[in-house]
């Protein structure tokens, strides 16, 4: 499928009833060569192989589900007897704990999936890694460039990269395809950089560029 979206991006998607979908963006189709365009696919087809969106969609209701508790609970505290309210407090802030400790793990769980279909695309496209290097790169670089031209990140977990953090992650980029590459490969990440990874769906793309150039080997 094609997306009208200008910004530089794909995501997969599906359901047993509607089966599964691969769709890229007309921006991503503008700024990437064909090459890099497959190296995409590749990575996208990764995630319906790996049944990725259909554990994502599980996982991911976890969370709101103790968030639920919390919010009931509270809100029963607030017009309970003054006697209950004091449990069901307790109840409700241990619900809300809960509720952040799954979000951070359906994130780092998120992350961990990219990698995987990051691998995918490395070992089934001909100079996968490269080719996905680079397109990470573009994607990031034109995606920061063009990130009011995304009306809705709603649904940004399922696209290949977090058009929320292009900008931070492409700050100083001044090359072009293989120079962009080098230029993110070579950056060392500070402690910033890092704790954001941690509340991000997506690893940072210095790291993913790093992990697929490791899969070339020697």
């Amino acid at each position: 499928m094609v997306s009208r979206l200008q910004v530089p991006n794909a995501f997969a998607y599906g359901s047993p009833l509607t089966g599964n979908r691969v769709a890229v963006t007309r921006g991503l189709l503008s700024y990437l060569s064909r090459d890099e365009v497959e190296a995409v696919l590749g990575h996208e087809l990764g995630h319906l192989k790996h049944g990725d969106v259909q554990l994502m969609m599980f996982v991911s209701v976890l969370p709101a589900i103790f968030y639920y508790i919390a919010y009931s609970m509270m809100i029963s505290s607030w017009y309970g007897r003054e006697r209950e309210a004091g449990g069901e407090v307790v109840i409700g802030l241990i619900a809300m704990l809960v509720y952040w400790l799954l979000t951070l793990f359906v994130m780092g769980l998120s992350r961990l999936r990219e990698y995987y279909a990051d691998a995918h695309s490395a070992l089934v496209v001909e100079d996968g890694a490269d080719k996905l290097s680079r397109a990470l790169a573009k994607i990031t670089y034109y995606g920061a460039r063009m990130r009011s031209s995304l009306p809705n990140s709603g649904f940004k977990s399922l696209f290949i990269s977090d058009p929320d953090r292009a900008v931070a992650e492409s700050r100083d980029l001044s090359g072009y395809g293989e120079e962009l590459v080098k230029e993110l490969e070579e950056r060392k990440l500070t402690t910033w950089d890092r704790l954001m990874e941690l509340f991000s769906t997506h690893p940072h793309v210095v790291k993913r560029i790093r992990a697929l150039q490791s899969l070339k080997g020697p």
